[in-house]
């Protein structure tokens, strides 16, 4: 599997899983995309690291309910100062969430909300370096921030985490913003104003890659998770998207 040794500023670098059933998520994502996992400890919290073939793809933690949140992915952005990127998060409308802390060797992180009230993670790397592998079968594939301010988010994301946005459609039936233009583009912002239900707030997704996003959602299935929306092909792949054994959502991402 190609290896991945940096990140560029702003671009996504690391997704976690927030489960209240970690040994039962550990077991679902070994046999769904093939990872291994470690527990970091209990220094930090059991954090748990999960690898595809030796290369680190995800990471997950204990929900026990404290935060009021369900279980579900958080998405890190790149930073190479965490406190600065928090103060700007605040300067642009933004919350910070979970102020900057240093964990310990690997890297500093913040959880923020952007002006949207999305939540989003900042991490500053030090011996973490983040994704070890990206858009294989069984990793991270794409990352998408679905808004109820799409014109307010694209700014955000601009100013706050300096993303080069590129335009990749602005019409009424379709607005969308990509970090980076073309096969380069690493992340983006869809306006989904018109489609998300009541009272689903602005969020990040995460996208897997998958050999076949039809097998994936009936192992899915098989595993005690459930599927949200079935595969459907588009110009970017044949897309789904799924809760996991715990009922967190992901989506699915085969292409030709």
């Amino acid at each position: 599997m190609p290896s991945r040794d940096s990140t560029a500023l702003g671009a996504p670098i690391w997704a976690d899983l927030l489960s209240s059933d970690p040994d039962k998520s550990q077991a679902f994502y070994a046999e769904l995309f093939g990872w291994t996992s470690q527990s970091a400890g209990d220094e930090y919290g059991g954090y748990i690291n999960f690898q595809k073939d030796g290369a680190p793809v995800a990471g997950g933690m204990r929900n026990d309910g404290q935060s009021g949140q369900p279980d579900r992915w958080s998405v890190y952005l790149a930073s190479d100062n965490a406190k600065g990127t928090a103060d700007a998060v605040v300067e642009h409308g933004g919350q910070v969430m979970v102020p900057v802390m240093e964990v310990g060797p690997f890297g500093t992180m913040a959880i923020v909300t952007d002006v949207s009230g999305a939540r989003i993670g900042i991490w500053q790397p030090g011996e973490h370096r983040g994704f070890g592998a990206l858009a294989e079968p069984g990793t991270p594939a794409w990352f998408e921030l679905l808004t109820r301010d799409y014109d307010a988010s694209v700014e955000f994301y601009r100013e706050v985490f300096e993303w080069d946005a590129h335009t990749v459609s602005d019409t009424a039936e379709f607005r969308y913003t990509t970090l980076g233009d073309g096969d380069a583009a690493q992340a983006g912002i869809m306006d989904a104003a018109a489609f998300l239900a009541d009272g689903v707030p602005s969020h990040w997704s995460v996208y897997f890659a998958v050999a076949s996003t039809d097998d994936a959602l009936a192992q899915t299935v098989e595993l005690g998770g459930s599927v949200l929306m079935p595969a459907q092909d588009t110009p970017y792949g044949r897309l789904a998207q799924a809760a996991d054994c715990s009922g967190a959502p992901f989506k699915l991402m085969a292409r030709g």
